[in-house]
């Protein structure tokens, strides 16, 4: 007769799903997400004894060590990242509950909370929000710009409806669709020696200091544009870093160095005399910009409508008129 494996009672699933309070998985995931105690309590407005008993609770309740604590050292055990990632999870969609709860209506008047990467220009985004907005006016939208990274984590998180951002490994449980295709060129700004200089080649950069993007490494998401600032034979040295548009923008107009943006975002201060575009004019590098969200996260009526809706733009409009050069 074969006997069953033995279990420690605390670990009964039945028992688990009964007696276990939300609450500590909710001040576990802000503890997994900290540096150290008293950093959870802080975010948690909570005193640092309090937030200690909470994880002791939780790690009697499991019968597991979460985290190990020592001078100069925080980490998760494999049993402290097992349940961050379940408990992610969870803390997701009780959130996600609550707010179906309070937006029920018959008239769509749901929140949207969309992340987007800095300085997305895609006309056709612009027309899905617009035609959105007049259909269902009641329902309400917040953009928040994050880098490419931060913002697939909140969707991931089930924080956000879905995002709008640059994409370098495909997590296996969000869903990714191709928003539109932009051309990344280099430019300089008006204090640079290189502005307003006609017929220049790459070899006229060389030597230059340069702008970039954090991003902009070969192991990154940036990496053709890495490739293109190393064929124009720049110098190693990078006087200005952000992870957003705007701010390289700024960089490159004051002078800093001469550094990557997308041609179309670029061109209307090329045409006001703010930007200068410098060699390669031709075979620039391509980069996607995609929407992702999370098949699992439960969404609210105006976040159904509108990704649906942009979805439907996607697979109605032909990549070529979703490419920006």
């Amino acid at each position: 007769m074969r006997r069953e494996p033995f279990l420690d009672p605390k670990l009964k699933p039945d028992r688990i799903a009964r007696e276990l309070d939300w609450n500590l998985l909710r001040t576990f995931v802000v503890l997994a997400e900290s540096r150290s105690v008293s950093e959870a309590a802080q975010k948690l407005s909570l005193k640092q004894p309090s937030v200690s008993t909470a994880l002791k609770r939780l790690e009697d309740r499991l019968g597991r060590k979460l985290i190990n604590r020592s001078p100069g050292h925080y980490t998760l055990t494999d049993a402290g990242r097992l349940l961050y990632r379940e408990a992610l999870d969870i803390n997701g969609s009780v959130l996600r509950l609550s707010t179906l709860m309070r937006e029920l209506t018959d008239e769509v008047q749901g929140h949207v909370r969309l992340m987007a990467a800095s300085h997305v220009v895609c006309p056709l985004f612009d027309q899905v929000l617009a035609d959105f907005h007049g259909r269902h006016p009641n329902a309400s939208l917040t953009i928040e710009v994050e880098s490419s990274a931060d913002a697939i984590s909140e969707v991931a998180a089930k924080r956000a409806s879905f995002a709008v951002c640059l994409v370098k490994d495909h997590n296996p449980g969000l869903e990714y669709r191709r928003l539109y295709r932009e051309f990344f060129g280099l430019f300089c700004g008006p204090p640079h020696p290189l502005f307003g200089k006609n017929d220049l080649t790459q070899a006229d950069l060389a030597g230059h200091s340069s702008v970039s993007f954090e991003t902009d490494r070969l192991q990154d998401v940036l990496r053709p544009v890495t490739v293109m600032r190393a064929q124009a034979e720049l110098g190693q040295k990078i006087t200005g870093l952000s992870s957003h548009l705007e701010e390289v923008r700024r960089m490159i107009v004051a002078g800093l160095g001469i550094g990557p943006l997308p041609v179309h975002v670029a061109a209307r201060d090329v045409a006001d005399g703010h930007l200068w575009q410098v060699p390669p004019y031709e075979n620039l590098p391509a980069i996607d910009v995609h929407v992702v969200w999370n098949p699992k996260a439960i969404k609210n009526r105006a976040e159904e409508l509108l990704l649906q809706a942009l979805l439907e733009a996607i697979e109605t409009v032909p990549i070529e008129e979703r490419t920006y050069k």
